[in-house]
């Protein structure tokens, strides 16, 4: 079979180092029968131990040439697709499962998206682990008051325990990014507050547009055209407010008129 070509487009860097395949499978702790779903399984260099451990998975690849290459493989279910038009819901529903594990290696120009995407299917979702940017998943575990802290912090955060437990270096890929990556793990809360998602990610947007200003420029003026009249301290930065903070908020904030 001719050798794969990295496409650019798609953002392809192929794990090649074993000893940290090993690692992040070991990590994932697969278990024969366990329904799990990867994104981008690219030359099944994750697929071939998690099948093996596994017995059987279904994969989401992009690629068309990579999609026909992993068909031929016997225990493997294929979803070709862009994994942001990918419903989880049917997916799951379709391998009969209350719910399904996610891993995968990232792409790192829609690592974000994909993220936000997966929120919306939280509730069918047992754990997450993926490997991102090290930079990314920095942002995505970082505490208040530091620069890390963002927008993807609160708004992973007050859904999932997160935890990054590995780091793996550019010279594990072919080819070789020009950053770090890391694998992080995903689980989601059992009792998460029941906020409005949307409603959490409009006033998490405003909060942080301006991140160097206090919060009265930006999330109070739209607090007022919300009508909110409830106790919240404006004179911090987006990125003093712990999550806590913006979860008790977006409870007590009314929805927009028609929403």
């Amino acid at each position: 079979m001719s050798k794969h070509i990295p496409r650019k487009r798609f953002g392809q860097h192929f794990l090649s180092d074993t000893y940290i395949i090993e690692s992040i499978v070991n990590g994932i702790a697969p278990v024969a029968g366990e329904p799990m779903v990867e994104i981008g399984p690219g030359l099944a260099a994750l697929t071939q131990p998690l099948v093996e451990r596994l017995g059987h998975l279904t994969v989401i690849e992009l690629d068309r040439d990579l999609a026909q290459r992993l068909r031929g493989h016997g225990q493997l279910t294929v979803i070709e697709s862009d994994v942001l038009r990918v419903d989880f819901a049917k997916v799951v529903q379709d391998m009969n499962v209350p719910k399904v594990r996610v891993v995968g290696n990232l792409p790192y120009n829609i690592s974000t998206p994909i993220l936000f995407h997966l929120l919306e299917y939280v509730d069918v979702i047992k754990d997450q682990h993926f490997m991102l940017q090290k930079e990314v998943i920095d942002r995505m575990v970082a505490d208040p008051s530091s620069g890390d802290y963002s927008r993807l912090s609160v708004m992973l955060q007050w859904r999932y325990d997160m935890e990054n437990f590995l780091f793996v270096p550019p010279e594990s890929f072919d080819p070789p990014p020009r950053v770090d990556s890391a694998v992080v793990r995903m689980v989601p809360k059992a009792n998460p507050a029941p906020v409005d998602v949307k409603l959490m990610e409009e006033m998490v947007q405003v909060a942080f547009s301006q991140r160097r200003k206090k919060l009265r420029h930006t999330l109070g003026i739209w607090l007022e055209g919300r009508g909110y009249t409830g106790e919240f301290d404006t004179q911090r930065r987006a990125e003093e407010v712990p999550v806590e903070d913006y979860v008790r908020l977006a409870l007590e904030i009314k929805p927009a008129a028609g929403v």
